[in-house]
């Protein structure tokens, strides 16, 4: 994996890493052992800047970074989906990346997509940094996917009182920039992060003002990258978040919010794969 990512020709999508991850095994799978020895620490003293005893919380969420749970929870996660990956060789019409509310479409997804080969990547929990882990670690290789669909950056938004939102959104930029060197013909639904919470909780403006800062990076300005922003769906007119469309926890999707946001991604992924 090149430390620069070059999409075509638009410079607002040219990344490169901020900081060069620290991983003995930067790229490729399986792992050797001293890769596997280096995640098995608690992520947070392998982000970037400690090696060198530097705080660089600004530079997390675009710099690959792997899960931690506790153990080797999270790493047994990504294993599961790149045995998914290794089974599923070649061309598909879809590839899901992404957080919970990506792992967790389920029987929504068979319901509102049901003559679509898709492969789902999602893991609960997950931030920008550790999707770009996963996709620079086997967790796409070999795929041929015609459309993708990245959500991610909720998780993100736990830390935001350290890095700021305008790095969260550069963390999304950044999964965008690797999944296109990977897949450059594919088309990509950048899915602005859900609300979630309620109008003055820290989190839910925080939210608001990162998609405001993805806004900003013109993502869309690729012809083969459309930006999905489903915030006015899931609000009401004074700003709270729509009930039915959510669980009990005010975050995760009940299948009147997976109706809801399969209603606006349909559109996007027919244009392209009924070509």
């Amino acid at each position: 994996m090149r430390y620069l990512l070059t999409l075509f020709t638009a410079p607002l999508l040219a990344l490169e890493y901020a900081h060069k991850p620290a991983d003995p095994q930067p790229t490729g799978w399986p792992l050797t052992a001293e890769e596997t020895a280096f995640i098995a620490k608690p992520e947070y003293e392998r982000r970037p800047g400690r090696e060198i005893n530097q705080h660089l919380p600004q530079l997390w969420p675009a710099v690959p970074s792997a899960g931690f749970f506790g153990g080797d929870a999270w790493l047994k996660l990504h294993e599961a989906h790149v045995k998914t990956v290794q089974a599923n060789q070649g061309p598909l019409d879809i590839l899901l990346v992404g957080d919970s509310i990506t792992i967790q479409w389920g029987s929504s997804w068979s319901k509102h997509f049901p003559e679509r080969k898709a492969v789902n990547i999602g893991i609960g929990g997950d931030k920008t940094q550790n999707v770009l882990w996963r996709l620079d670690h086997g967790g796409v290789d070999g795929l041929k996917p015609r459309s993708i669909v990245l959500m991610i950056g909720n998780n993100n938004m736990f830390f935001t009182p350290e890095t700021g939102v305008a790095a969260a959104a550069q963390g999304v930029k950044a999964c965008l920039a690797n999944l296109r060197e990977k897949f450059p013909e594919a088309l990509i639904v950048v899915a602005k992060i859900l609300p979630c919470h309620a109008p003055k909780v820290r989190f839910y403006e925080d939210i608001l003002l990162t998609n405001a800062e993805i806004e900003k990076l013109n993502l869309g300005a690729e012809p083969k990258v459309k930006v999905l922003d489903l915030t006015q769906d899931f609000l009401n007119a004074d700003g709270t978040i729509k009930k039915p469309l959510f669980t009990a926890d005010n975050i995760h999707l009940s299948p009147e919010g997976y109706a809801a946001y399969a209603a606006r991604l349909k559109p996007l992924l027919d244009a392209s794969l009924n070509r």
